[in-house]
């Protein structure tokens, strides 16, 4: 060992990378110090880091290699505790039967292959790269997943800040079942799994049942990121877990599930909405994650354009009429219209909502949760509560035409009536009640707006480069010559992504005097979008390259979430 420390040393020197007196206080550092020679010569300035990774290699005929641009398989890493990559600045590349390739940065510290040897049972095949491609690597191979939370979960003292706010139990048989759901083990597991669905902004969580083991994945920015696994035996327990926090039968496994609960997660109330589904492998469980701290009830925080804002804004202090929130599931619209809810609510208003399920609880709002268990559905309650004097109703979502007709007539009499709806484009959703079965003269009576929208991911403000665009895209999309464009990168703050957070896209149509005549005319979506466009009205395509100007998505964001046939008039 030292031997090799003093032929590299003295090499060093010999090709010319230090002299004497560099290699005396390198010798120095090292003996007071301690530690990877290599890192020293680099961090002290004496050699470059690349240089360093060549001269090595060529030294002890060991090929190098860029970790950044490799994919390595979980079950490969995993083979390699975190605490001994992180140690070492080591990471396992690559596995063939019982030989383990490992990356180093320090190849001449035979402890380090010693070691591994030890923990692993692995012949040891090592491969050079730079220390802070290492660095790198560690953190995105190894970033905190529900595997090493069961390693140290037990000293995890963040745990125990996690409190459940109401928790019912049932009578069980399986006396087994509920006795292991109450150990310390699982319920730290299951609050690890909520913990970091907080902190990482998720949306959901899916807990699945997989052939040898079991996997939690988050919805983030709207993208399933990468799985984290845990041992298969967990993963009754922790289901088990769950449908007790929200008072379900832990005892049924035939049958689908729906339950909701409440945690307070780092100081913030955060709702669960759980759905249990049986499969081959055993039971799935999603999760919906609503995080109250996190949501901004304003329409101007969402993202959407000033004028659209104002429009919007303007259009729900109308005495009566409706207002439609359309795009597809999980675009932002019950967000949208609490926001509307939000700006409009005055202490001398009676606001009633009918939602499936309620997502927030809104103060002042009196909010109904529909059961179709006891036959109380969107258009029963909603006969219900135009007997309670409303000022303003709230349905959460159209689907049929008792729900729409009841709508409709509460419009006509004098109520503000809000709802979503699923279709694509604000001018569709005129076509597509008329399909429901609404005559068109009702229609253009009563519709005061169609709110359409989509969610995008932002780019990371940390780590976005400038894009280059061919001049016949930027023509295609209408994206002006002299402004400057951005693309996803990739940084530890947005975990590699290149993107972090989400920005709504909106179009609304304004139902003026003449959109309201071609509408009693059953006229086309063509002809109402054309002229819509005509008068104002910003597409959904259009308010994305506007965002796309202002380097606050990509292009490939807003093409994905958007329409193909935006561009056509």
């Amino acid at each position: 060992m030292d031997k090799h420390r003093k032929d590299f040393t003295r090499l060093l020197v010999e090709k010319g990378l230090i002299n004497e007196e560099e290699l005396k206080s390198i010798q120095e550092l090292h003996a007071s110090k301690g530690g990877s020679l290599s890192e020293i010569l680099v961090k002290s300035g004496y050699v470059k880091e690349k240089d360093l990774v060549i001269f090595l290699s060529t030294y002890l005929s060991i090929p190098p290699i860029k970790v950044l641009s490799l994919r390595i398989p979980r079950e490969v890493i995993q083979v390699v505790p975190k605490a001994t990559a992180r140690k070492y600045t080591i990471l396992p590349v690559g596995r063939i039967g019982n030989v383990l390739t490992v990356a180093v940065s320090d190849p001449l510290n035979v402890v380090v292959f010693e070691d591994l040897e030890r923990i692993t049972g692995c012949e040891i095949n090592p491969v050079i790269a730079s220390h802070s491609e290492l660095e790198q690597a560690i953190e995105v191979y190894y970033k905190e997943s529900v595997t090493t939370a069961i390693e140290e979960i037990i000293q995890d003292s963040e745990s125990a800040s996690i409190e459940i706010i109401k928790e019912e139990k049932k009578e069980v048989k399986d006396v087994d079942i509920l006795r292991s759901i109450d150990e310390a083990p699982v319920i730290k597991l299951t609050n690890y799994i909520m913990r970091k669905a907080v902190e990482e902004r998720a949306s959901d969580i899916l807990i699945e049942p997989l052939g040898d083991a079991s996997r939690a994945r988050y919805r983030i920015d709207g993208v399933l990121r990468e799985a984290d696994t845990f041992p298969k035996k967990m993963h009754d327990f922790v289901i088990s877990r769950l449908k007790v926090i929200a008072g379900l039968d832990i005892t049924e496994h035939r049958l689908p599930q729906d339950g909701r609960f409440k945690m307070k997660i780092l100081g913030n109330d955060v709702d669960f909405r759980l759905s249990v589904l049986p499969s081959t492998l055993g039971e799935k469980a999603a999760l919906r994650v609503l995080d109250k701290s996190s949501g901004l009830l304003d329409l101007s925080f969402l993202g959407f354009s000033n004028d659209f804002v104002k429009q919007v804004q303007a259009d729900a202090l109308s005495s009566f009429g409706m207002i439609l929130a359309c795009g597809p599931t999980g675009s932002g619209k019950t967000t949208t219209l609490y926001s509307i809810l939000r700006y409009i609510y005055t202490p001398q208003k009676n606001i009633i909502t009918v939602e499936d399920p309620i997502e927030y609880q809104l103060e002042g709002i009196n909010q109904v949760n529909v059961n179709y268990e006891v036959d109380l559905t969107f258009a029963s309650a909603l006969r219900s509560i135009l007997r309670q004097d409303p000022d303003i109703i709230m349905v959460g979502e159209i689907r049929d035409f008792d729900t729409v007709d009841i709508a409709i007539k509460a419009a006509l009499t004098g109520h503000l009536v809000l709802s979503t709806l699923h279709t694509t484009t604000a001018p569709g959703a005129v076509t597509r009640l008329i399909n429901m079965g609404v005559e068109p003269f009702l229609l253009s009576s009563t519709l005061i707006g169609v709110v359409a929208q989509r969610l995008v991911r932002k780019l990371c403000p940390r780590c976005k480069e400038k894009a280059n665009l061919d001049a016949k895209i930027r023509e295609r999309f209408r994206i002006k010559k002299d402004v400057k464009v951005y693309k996803p990168k990739g940084c530890k703050a947005c975990n590699n992504q290149g993107y972090k957070g989400r920005v709504a896209l909106g179009e609304y149509l304004h139902m003026d005097t003449n959109l309201k005549n071609m509408v009693s005319e059953s006229e086309t979506e063509h002809a109402i979008k054309r002229y819509a466009r005509e008068h104002g009205m910003r597409t959904l395509r259009e308010d994305g390259i506007l965002k796309v100007e202002n380097g606050i998505t990509s292009l490939e964001e807003v093409l994905r979430a958007t329409a193909g046939d935006e561009d056509r008039i």
